[in-house]
């Protein structure tokens, strides 16, 4: 595997530190006044997201992480894990449970979404950015209750929660950030 040096460390750099794959997100260069400059680096595990602060010399270097991105389409959960198609070899694969979950609170069958591969198994997935979902339960709003910034708790189709204004009814369908489950519009009627 090609070595990157400390010189050339930068944000999303993907390294491999005892093992495990890391993509850097952030680096501060440090000259101090006597001895050799140091980089000082916040690192993120790709696999468990947990997050490291090294220190590295000038003249140190980290091996490339062999990380590969693609773009695919949810097709389905087994119930262990949730499969997906890769738009390049049409291949099906699959990502555990225990590590799509979070990210796929959102994601219908059939979304497209990135895919992330390191030593050619999946990794990591990248949900849409905006998805339209339809609300499956919420309370109904109370009479009178026109303030401004009322929320309620709505179930959506996928089964997440979310909090959605107080006007919105069961039935509707609505934009969500997929990221941060965040609430961003009303959709029109199809």
């Amino acid at each position: 595997m090609p070595q990157i040096n400390a010189g050339d460390f930068k944000k999303g750099v993907k390294v491999i530190v005892e093992g495990s794959p890391y993509e850097m997100i952030d680096y501060k260069f440090v000259k101090p006044g006597k001895g050799q400059a140091l980089y000082k680096t916040k690192l993120r595990n790709l696999l468990t997201g947990s997050l490291l602060d090294i220190t590295y010399r000038s003249g140190d270097s980290l091996e490339a992480a062999d990380i590969k991105n693609a773009d695919g389409l949810y097709s389905y959960f087994d119930g262990s894990s949730y499969i997906f198609m890769d738009n390049e070899s049409f291949e099906q694969v699959s990502l555990a449970k225990e590590v799509g979950e979070e990210q796929l609170r959102f994601v219908k069958e059939g979304e497209p979404c990135g895919l992330l591969y390191w030593n050619e198994q999946l990794i990591s997935v990248t949900p849409p950015k905006h998805v339209i979902l339809e609300v499956t339960y919420t309370e109904p709003a109370a009479k009178g209750n026109t303030a401004t910034n009322v929320t309620k708790p709505a179930k959506v189709e996928t089964g997440a929660e979310i909090q959605v204004p107080a006007f919105i009814s069961e039935g509707e369908r609505v934009r969500i950030d997929a990221e941060t489950g965040k609430y961003l519009g009303r959709e029109a009627a199809e």
